[in-house]
């Protein structure tokens, strides 16, 4: 099967990532790293405490929230700071089915070394397109941007995420490669598992052939 890594690698100097040596073969016998990680930070998945949608953490979502069939969706054009509607979804939108996972390939992730604009304008989801995915029962949106909704307007990206996590929608953000992928695959993000994380980074992959898990 052809395996597309979907993942920004978390690199210390990212916001909230930071990095030093704890161990060296030649001192210790072994190499080893202190990390402190942001919850959100990277390709990474928002539980629904992180707005309290509920009081669910990371650590007590099914895993079957994190993994299912997915239709890979190109929003042509994207612009920044765009409001994505569910007309943007074209002829895509047609052949949802509830329980879908839906990769909105926007593209986006190519700004990831400009950070004003990668997390500053990103294109985000409308009320429109949230209640739209709510209404088709769909199980997992995933996004290139940061994150769904406009960082920088704390009322929008409250309203947004509780739309979508209130209707238990799993959030993944910040994924790349969606290019590579084919019309439907077969994703895959598992977070860290965080004793009442609010979120965790994750490893997102997909399948482009996902046969084998029909």
């Amino acid at each position: 099967m052809n395996i597309v890594d979907l993942t920004l690698p978390v690199e210390a100097g990212m916001r909230g990532v930071s990095m030093t040596v704890a161990n060296t073969l030649k001192d210790d016998g072994w190499n080893a790293a202190n990390w402190t990680l942001y919850s959100h930070s990277g390709t990474h998945t928002d539980a629904p405490i992180h707005f309290e949608a509920s009081e669910q953490t990371i650590d007590e979502m099914p895993l079957e929230s994190f993994m299912g069939h997915a239709r890979v969706v190109p929003i042509k054009n994207t612009q920044p700071a765009q409001w994505l509607v569910p007309e943007d979804l074209g002829k895509s939108a047609d052949s949802v089915q509830p329980g879908d996972c839906l990769l909105l390939k926007t593209g986006w992730s190519h700004h990831v070394d400009n950070i004003e604009l990668y997390r500053d304008q990103l294109p985000r989801i409308s009320d429109a397109l949230a209640h739209w995915l709510v209404d088709k029962k769909v199980k997992l949106i995933g996004v290139e941007a940061p994150s769904v909704a406009d960082v920088n307007n704390l009322e929008e990206v409250d309203r947004i995420h509780k739309i979508l996590l209130g209707a238990g929608i799993t959030i993944v953000e910040g994924l790349c490669n969606l290019y590579t992928l084919n019309k439907e695959v077969y994703f895959m993000a598992f977070p860290i598992k965080l004793s009442k994380g609010d979120g965790a980074p994750v490893r997102a992959v997909a399948f482009n052939d996902p046969t084998p898990f029909q």
